[in-house]
């Protein structure tokens, strides 16, 4: 393979997502509770996180765009109350905060390092993570976020939208992420070759089967560092 350039997921590649969603659930609550008690009353997390179902089934126009989801939601809890726009946005900008709060897996800050010392890095996301808020932006040249291009993976736009703004055939891009259909098969059909990581050691499903197979980004680095010295 002929790589000159790295797309990286984020969710689940870089770090644990379900932690981090489990932070924003419990702290949002507590926050609610101490700002607005009789919303934090009428929407406990779990009615909340069913609000936030039934926004995304009514409304698959916006099924890229998470934060959308997120305001709509937060707008059916708070109108009840006579609540407007201030208290959606103040709310949100709370969400926001600590959705960024994440914690990288071990293998994460010394991979992205060593990588971008060999070829250019990007990051595609469907989510609302903000490279640049998290402190990993001066790995990347840019990150690429579904909610902005208007198509979500595995939606072949949105990888062919980073390869134009990376202004490399897609041929030459290697797409990483842990998701078998949203990272790996979206990119392949984008014409990007493909790394699966396998940080559960799963059994790959199907005959389509990712260019590369890792267990972390360590080995991918190793891998991209001999692919670098090879070339």
């Amino acid at each position: 393979m002929d790589i000159r350039a790295i797309s990286l997921d984020l969710d689940d590649t870089l770090w644990p997502i379900e932690p981090v969603l489990a932070h924003v659930e419990r702290s949002v609550d507590a926050w609610l509770h101490e700002h607005c008690p009789e919303v934090a009353r009428a929407w406990p997390i779990e009615a909340l996180r069913a609000l936030r179902d039934e926004v995304a089934a009514a409304h698959p126009e916006i099924a890229h765009d998470f934060g959308a989801q997120r305001r709509l939601t937060l707008r059916r809890a708070f109108a009840p109350f006579g609540m407007g726009e201030d208290w959606v946005e103040t709310t949100y900008a709370v969400y926001v905060r600590l959705r960024n709060e994440v914690e990288c897996y071990a293998d994460t800050l010394p991979a992205l390092a060593a990588m971008a010392g060999h070829v250019p890095l990007i990051a595609i996301t469907n989510g609302t993570a903000d490279i640049a808020r998290i402190g990993l932006d001066g790995h990347f040249r840019f990150s690429v976020c579904a909610a902005d291009v208007g198509v979500a993976k595995p939606g072949r736009a949105i990888f062919a939208h980073a390869c134009e703004r990376l202004a490399i055939d897609p041929a030459h891009v290697l797409h990483v992420g842990d998701d078998p259909v949203t990272d790996v098969a979206g990119a392949r059909a984008a014409g990007m070759r493909t790394a699966w990581i396998n940080r559960i050691g799963a059994t790959w499903q199907g005959d389509d089967a990712p260019d590369l197979e890792v267990r972390d980004l360590a080995e991918l680095a190793d891998w991209i560092g001999a692919h670098a010295r090879a070339a």
